[in-house]
């Protein structure tokens, strides 16, 4: 074992003595950092080359299925305020966060610069995640051309990448990062492609720009707070490759805690994402009775509640939602006949967008795939889902009792306030879910990533979800508004570095 580890080590601090690929700057991840960061150095006259995980086609990270909204401030001092009541007790350094109002407030012209097309969000104030905050007046959410979500803004900047001297590798993940033994500078990259490592000389920088670990499961156990496991609604390429290998060489991380989530969603084998479901979080309102119970069979939560990218306000505090699993939807035959439960339409997430799975009018052939569960009778489906004997007629007895009254005593629902009819019954189990994660390498205001004791590792930055800024609340189209940001920054910054030879 010890002499596997020495192994190791001695490989790492071996550099090639001969490289497959140079360029000044390689960005590793095309996302909408990786974009930001390869389209500014580009511009600035270095030469580029940008690594991705996924096959061509599956590029573009977390940012080509969001919303597609992204943050443009409009005061970089109210900017300043804002973000500080967001991060609350979890403070994040001041000159960062005045680097982040600054340029947050040139994201527009920015995207104009390269082709885009800036519109507003036509929902403002409502995009203001947390009004009642010092600062947020500030906030102004866009999205390129006319159209919200479809991963339109993506394409807009995917194409702004093609347009450009930047030269993108598909299916070619990095592997680990080459540091000089001697003076710690990164130099290069060993990715994988086709199988076999290659090995990329940076003469300036690498910019890890690869997500966060929302698709890593021992990762989301180990620093997700009370997540025995989580699914992603993102990019299932997002594994945490980005934080193992900053880790090796010698980064410290933050905010590794943070994320986009909970909301609870169907997750099945055969498919790498999770399904929203309707009945919990669409506008649409289905008719049936529904509730949504955990393992005691017993309700926890409003079920048609708004969360705030995963946190609820509890006792006077912003909190992450409550999910105790395993969960399950429990809906009567009403619902069951009032139409799909599963909103396909492909303005967002990676299922809807990218496996692009088409739910049954009547839920019928979801319900011959066994993804929901039935029985004739409540105490059935209680055996069924291996709950507690008598819980779910305790529980639909309850619920059925606030409809009557018209208000719910336990939770405060105020969306579906119907009744469950006679049996038979049905039930979807929940997980779960996020967007991302917000966790990574820290970094500086240069963009740097930094050693646990603040010091810059040479020649290695990052931007993005990868080791956000955001460490508490998060206001929605933030981080594609910090990927722009922090890719430019890095961007400047690594040009700036003197070539290796």
């Amino acid at each position: 074992m010890i002499d596997q580890m020495d192994n190791k080590m001695s490989q790492r601090n071996t550099l090639p003595t001969t490289w497959d690929a140079v360029a000044d700057v390689v960005v590793v991840g095309f996302g909408g950092a990786g974009a930001a960061t390869a389209i500014t150095a580009v511009e600035a006259g270095a030469s580029v080359i940008l690594l991705d995980k996924a096959p061509q086609g599956q590029e573009g990270g977390n940012t080509r299925v969001a919303a597609q909204g992204y943050l443009n401030t409009s005061s970089t001092e109210a900017a300043i305020t804002y973000f500080n009541a967001l991060a609350g007790p979890y403070k994040v350094p001041q000159d960062m966060v005045e680097v982040w109002a600054d340029e947050m407030c040139k994201n527009n012209d920015w995207l104009s610069s390269i082709g885009g097309d800036p519109q507003e969000h036509q929902f403002q104030p409502a995009g203001i995640e947390f009004p009642d905050l010092p600062g947020a007046e500030c906030v102004h959410k866009y999205h390129h051309g006319d159209i919200l979500g479809y991963s339109k803004t993506w394409e807009m900047l995917e194409q702004a990448v093609r347009a450009r001297a930047i030269e993108v590798r598909y299916e070619c993940p990095g592997q680990r990062l080459l540091q000089d033994p001697l003076t710690q500078e990164i130099v290069g990259v060993v990715a994988l492609q086709n199988g076999k490592p290659v090995n990329i000389k940076a003469k300036k920088a690498v910019v890890l720009t690869c997500g966060g670990f929302e698709n890593n499961q021992e990762m989301i156990r180990n620093y997700l707070t009370g997540m025995p496991y989580c699914y992603t609604s993102g990019s299932p390429f997002n594994e945490g490759d980005g934080v193992r290998m900053a880790m090796e060489v010698g980064a410290d991380l933050w905010h590794m805690n943070n994320f986009a989530g909970p909301s609870m969603a169907l997750k099945v084998a055969e498919f790498p994402t999770t399904f929203s479901m309707m009945a919990l979080h669409f506008s649409h309102e289905p008719v049936g009775g529904m509730v949504v119970v955990g393992p005691d069979g017993k309700r926890f939560t409003d079920e048609k509640y708004k969360t705030r990218h995963g946190k609820v306000e509890q006792s006077g505090k912003w909190q992450a939602l409550r999910t105790p699993c395993p969960m399950h939807m429990i809906f009567d035959q009403t619902m069951l006949d009032g139409g799909p439960i599963y909103d396909g339409k492909p303005t967002h997430g990676w299922t809807q967008i990218m496996s692009g799975y088409t739910w049954s009018t009547d839920n019928r052939v979801e319900l011959a795939k066994g993804w929901i569960k039935s029985a004739p009778t409540l105490a059935a489906l209680a055996t069924l889902l291996k709950l507690p004997a008598g819980s779910l007629d305790q529980t639909v007895a309850r619920w059925n009792a606030h409809c009557t009254a018209g208000a719910d005593s336990d939770f405060g629902r105020s969306k579906m306030l119907a009744p469950f009819g006679a049996g038979p019954y049905y039930a979807v189990e929940l997980s779960p879910s996020m967007l991302n994660t917000q966790g990574g390498p820290r970094r500086n205001k240069h963009a740097q990533i930094v050693r646990p004791d603040g010091t810059p590792i040479p020649r290695l930055y990052s931007a993005g979800e990868l080791g956000s800024m955001y460490s508490y609340l998060y206001q929605g189209t933030g981080n594609i508004g910090e990927c722009f940001a922090f890719g430019r920054i890095a961007a400047r910054n690594a040009v700036a570095e003197k070539a290796l030879t």
